[in-house]
């Protein structure tokens, strides 16, 4: 039986209803950057690093990965309630934690220091922290582990694994970057690929042209996501949301936009790179994160500075 999870709730913000609200969960690691103390904890045992955080509580932590794009769900929250201060349907973040409620201290008061509005705080003791996703009602899952990544996917809950970069906070509104295939659709026409080549693929998706691709590992964060979307005019909208595939437009482009109309999923632009890198369209939108399953796109990305995660 695993242990329970210790939850410290943020009495400054506001608790939403986890049925109505699209619930994003963030590993401490992945919304700050730990990777000193983590190589504290790996190298000296978790009760050295437990002094180390207990002895820096007042420290602020430096922002990770996520950070920017935690800001920028925030900003789309008070947008939303500008226009309707009784609306449910809002970001709600909560941050999953490793860590005891003692050493996580510095934790809850990096994050108010720098003002994220985080509902809540679950401290697990448990190995797979991942087990608590779903009875919080989550939709989307970052974390810097790999292992954690994977095991959320396996329960069925958005998941996506963040590298430890130096991100330079982007300008509001919200900018999320889908890649297509095996991140907002299924890998089937990966798999053709991989077995048949580029031709095979091709002749597979003219074939397949009138029938909606399977749904990806992100499709369901991306659907709740696209219904926020719809509260603002497309002029007024705090999101925008981008599709990079390297799938090209003329062949394989018409069956991913078709998808995207059946699922009822507006998409503000989509890139058709061709195989192209792209590292330069990215750099054009700088998106507050970039979702691909590719990791030579990631590393791309990460070279231009971009926030990335990736969907293995």
């Amino acid at each position: 039986m695993a242990e329970p999870e210790s939850t410290v709730i943020n009495t400054d913000v506001k608790q939403k209803d986890p049925s109505e609200a699209l619930v994003i969960a963030v590993t401490t690691r992945a919304i700050f950057n730990l990777e000193e103390e983590h190589k504290l904890y790996l190298e000296k045992g978790k009760e050295e690093y437990a002094r180390h955080q207990q002895a820096n509580q007042d420290k602020p932590l430096q922002p990770g990965t996520a950070f920017a794009f935690i800001q920028a769900v925030q900003y789309v929250n008070e947008k939303i309630l500008e226009s309707n201060p009784a609306e449910k349907d809002l970001f709600d973040i909560l941050v999953l934690s490793n860590n005891s409620p003692e050493s996580g201290v510095r934790i809850i008061n990096s994050a108010k220091r720098y003002g994220l509005e985080i509902s809540k705080f679950c401290f697990v003791s448990d190995e797979d922290s991942t087990q608590y996703l779903k009875s919080h009602g989550v939709k989307l899952f970052l974390s810097a582990d790999r292992i954690d990544v994977c095991n959320a996917l396996q329960r069925g809950v958005s998941a996506a694994l963040v590298f430890q970069q130096e991100v330079q906070a982007p300008s509001t509104p919200l900018r999320v970057v889908f890649d297509g295939d095996a991140v907002l659709f299924s890998d089937e026409t990966d798999q053709v690929f991989r077995e048949q080549g580029l031709e095979g693929a091709v002749q597979y998706e003219r074939a397949m042209e009138a029938v909606p691709m399977g749904e990806g590992p992100l499709k369901a964060f991306a659907m709740h996501l696209g219904k926020i979307r719809k509260k603002f005019s497309q002029e007024k909208s705090p999101i925008r949301t981008y599709l990079v595939t390297a799938r090209s437009g003329r062949d394989m482009g018409v069956r991913a936009i078709k998808t995207l109309r059946e699922w009822g999923l507006a998409i503000d632009e989509a890139f058709f790179m061709d195989g192209a890198p792209k590292g330069p369209i990215l750099t054009q939108i700088q998106p507050h994160i970039f979702f691909d399953d590719g990791l030579h796109n990631i590393q791309e990305a990460q070279d231009v500075g971009i926030p990335s995660a990736w969907v293995p």
